[in-house]
């Protein structure tokens, strides 16, 4: 099959670039650069520099490559930045999703996977419902959780209106090889980026707020299965395990050697203060679930 993957110059992006080249796919990326790394790209893959936000230069890549599936990773992922500014983030996550889907719509594309988050777009669930389920009410807490959901709804119309099928994952906080501190960051590249120069890591919060970490091997194995199944559904992607901050620190500071204490903060407007993944629905849909579950800090 032809891939397009955007944002494949990203972390998740490359990764599942590499996995799919691997497997014997014909893979083209489309990446602005403002996040993913030159090294990352897979050099069997065609690489086209592009801002999805640019709707004619959208639909001219997907002129010249004519994909079957499109796994659409192009994001902006930061909650605070989109507190900030949520401008930016409204028009790359809402438009340039937009964008894409005309294109797939235009151009004959079979199936759309789209990456969501599985953490703000939940709100604040009743701790007895944590790990939540699909079924959850969505409640988003932040602009990005906001765009993630519009962009949610915007797949599912288009892809009967395009007729062609597609896959929506929401993400638990997904980690790994290539995650830096930038773009999707994630806190254990942060924390590993400031103890190894010997200055303080912050907690925002008291230590005990939680995340589900799902690795970026098990985020692969899924996107691998929805190639070919999974069709018109929307899938947690987690462990179904909380971490809580200080744990976190925990493990970054003893991989790190480092013997310092955190910094304490208080906890950020947009986040949530527990949240796990029930994925029982991508074990019965795709047959995945993770092979990692519990976070590790090589």
């Amino acid at each position: 099959m032809k891939i397009l993957i955007t944002g494949g110059a990203g972390f998740i992006g490359s990764h599942i670039a590499d996995a799919c080249i691997e497997a014997g796919h014909e893979v083209a990326i489309l990446d602005n650069f403002k996040s993913g790394e030159e090294a990352n790209v897979n050099p069997r893959a065609r690489l086209h520099r592009a801002d999805i936000r640019d709707a004619s230069a959208v639909r001219t890549i997907f002129e010249a490559e004519r994909p079957d599936i499109v796994s659409h990773h192009a994001a902006m992922a930061s909650v605070a930045h989109s507190l900030r500014e949520p401008g930016p983030t409204m028009e790359v996550n809402v438009m340039g999703t937009l964008h894409t889907l005309l294109a797939a719509k235009e151009g004959g594309v079979k199936k759309f996977i789209f990456a969501s988050t599985g953490g703000v777009i939940y709100g604040e669930p009743a701790p007895e419902r944590i790990p939540v389920s699909e079924t959850e009410p969505l409640d988003p807490l932040s602009p990005y959780a906001l765009s993630k959901k519009l962009g949610e709804d915007i797949v599912r119309f288009y892809s009967s209106f395009g007729k062609f099928s597609f896959t929506i994952f929401r993400y638990a906080n997904v980690y790994g090889p290539r995650q830096t501190s930038k773009g999707e960051a994630g806190v254990i590249p942060i924390f590993s980026e400031l103890m190894r120069e010997g200055r303080q890591p912050t907690i925002f919060g008291d230590g005990t707020k939680t995340r589900d970490y799902v690795h970026i091997e098990d985020v692969v194995a899924a996107n691998m299965l929805a190639l070919l199944g999974g069709n018109n559904e929307t899938l947690n992607i987690g462990t179904g395990r909380e971490t809580t901050d200080q744990k976190v620190f925990t493990l970054v500071a003893r991989a790190m050697k480092y013997t310092g204490k955190p910094l304490y903060a208080p906890f950020r407007e947009g986040e949530n203060r527990r949240i796990a993944l029930d994925a029982t629905r991508a074990k019965k849909i795709l047959g995945w679930e993770p092979r990692r579950r519990t976070l590790t800090i090589p």
